[in-house]
This record gives structure tokens, C-alpha cells and sequence, in this order.
């Protein structure tokens, strides 16, 4: 009987060229793809040829269908779960997919891959030696007081954050870290219109309250130190 695993394969996040050969003959050979958006993995698969049945596994569904997957893989499928952008369960869905697995003895096998902070932590010249990856932060109960333990920090501070919340977060870290506190901002990465912009977090809140904010953002947050 095949052995059952969960491949989880990391995709571009941008440029359709950053994927490994690696990751492609796995999602050939996998019985089955997990996509957060089917339509935006079909863009992906078609530039590779890859044709291979594929279902939506998102984070408003997950809850419902873990168990239908954890019975498909204990069959013995092998099932390749991606997101739209990035490695699945970094601030994405798949964590209680993979976690599943691990209570039920499934092989669960971590390709490398892009995620984005990475790049952006790198590009900030801060020092990379430690750093906290928070993610998302929460959009309301919570936020203050994650915003005030990252402004105690003396090491690196990763976040991400959308179009739509980027003045409102620079505004807080002015309030709560302080004007002078640096931080580097990465946006568009590998896309055509890649940007990382470095300076005060209140340079950053002039530079974006004139220019407005568009794609998805990467925070870094120097050390207060």
C-alpha cells in the first residue's frame, strides 16, 4: 500500500521564475493539490503544465475539511498543499492541516522555498544574527500591547501588513517607538515594481501619507538598541 504524505510545497511570490525544480515534479507527481485559490494557482500550474485535480483549501474552509483530507491521505494519497504566495503556514493557511497529520502519523515532508520576509529582512542592512516574525498583527484587541512589547525590543521585528493598514500601523509606531525609530519597508517583492525604502518610522509615514500605498507590505522594525 503507497504511503501517505503531505508535501508541502512553497510557490513565487511574485516572480513565477523562484520556484524550485523540485517543487515541480512534485506537484506532477502529487495525487492531488491543495490551493488557497484555485484561480490563482491555475496561473501557476498552467505556466508549468502541471495537471493535477485541485481543490480549494483556504482559511475560511479549513476547519470544515481537515478531516475529509486526513481520511483521503490515510488511503494513501499523496497530497501537495500551496498557497497563493509563499510557504503554506507562514501567515498562511495549513498549520491545522499539518498538524492534523503529525497527531496522525502522516509523513509530512517541507520543501524550501520563497516566504517574503526573508528577502526583506536581509535587503534592511538590520541585523538578521536574531529577529522576532510576528506576522499579522491582530487588527484591534491585542494590537496596542504587541506594538508596545516589539517597541521593548532589542532585536529585529518582522511584520506584515496590507495596503489598506500601513499608515494607520506607521501611525502607532510614531505614537508608541517613537519618530527616530528605524525601520526598512519592502513592498511588490521579485514583482515588477519592487521597493524597499529605509529611514525613521516618521519619514516612512510622510513618504506614504504622499505616495499611496499599494501591494503587500514587509515591516522591519530595528532593535531599539
Amino acid at each position: 500500500m503507497p504511503r501517505s504524505k503531505l508535501l508541502i510545497i512553497p510557490t513565487p511570490i511574485g516572480n513565477l521564475e523562484d520556484i524550485t525544480l523540485r517543487s515541480l515534479r512534485m506537484l506532477k507527481e502529487a495525487d492531488h493539490i491543495l490551493c488557497e485559490d484555485t484561480r490563482t494557482s491555475k496561473k501557476l500550474l498552467q505556466h508549468y503544465q502541471i495537471d493535477r485535480p485541485c481543490s480549494s483549501f483556504h482559511a475560511f474552509n479549513e476547519h470544515k475539511v481537515i478531516e475529509k483530507w486526513i481520511n483521503i491521505l490515510l488511503q494513501g494519497e499523496t497530497i501537495a498543499l500551496i498557497s497563493d504566495a509563499g510557504t503554506p503556514g507562514i501567515s498562511d493557511p495549513g498549520f491545522l492541516l499539518i498538524r492534523a497529520c503529525v497527531e496522525n502519523d502522516i509523513e509530512v515532508e517541507c520543501l524550501p522555498g520563497p516566504t517574503a520576509f526573508v528577502p526583506a529582512l536581509v535587503a534592511s542592512g538590520f541585523p538578521t544574527d536574531e529577529f522576532l516574525f510576528m506576522g499579522f498583527l491582530p487588527h484591534k484587541k491585542g494590537r496596542q500591547t504587541a506594538l508596545r512589547l516589539i517597541a521593548d525590543s532589542d532585536i529585529t521585528v518582522i511584520l506584515y501588513e496590507s495596503p489598506y493598514r500601513i499608515l494607520s500601523l506607521l501611525e502607532r509606531i510614531v505614537e508608541i517607538m517613537g519618530p527616530e525609530r528605524r525601520l526598512s519597508i519592502s513592498r511588490e517583492l521579485t514583482k515588477k515594481f519592487e521597493e524597499t525604502r529605509r529611514g525613521t518610522a516618521a519619514e516612512l509615514l510622510t513618504h506614504y501619507k504622499v505616495q499611496e500605498p499599494r501591494g503587500e507590505f514587509v515591516l522591519i522594525i530595528k532593535g531599539k538598541i
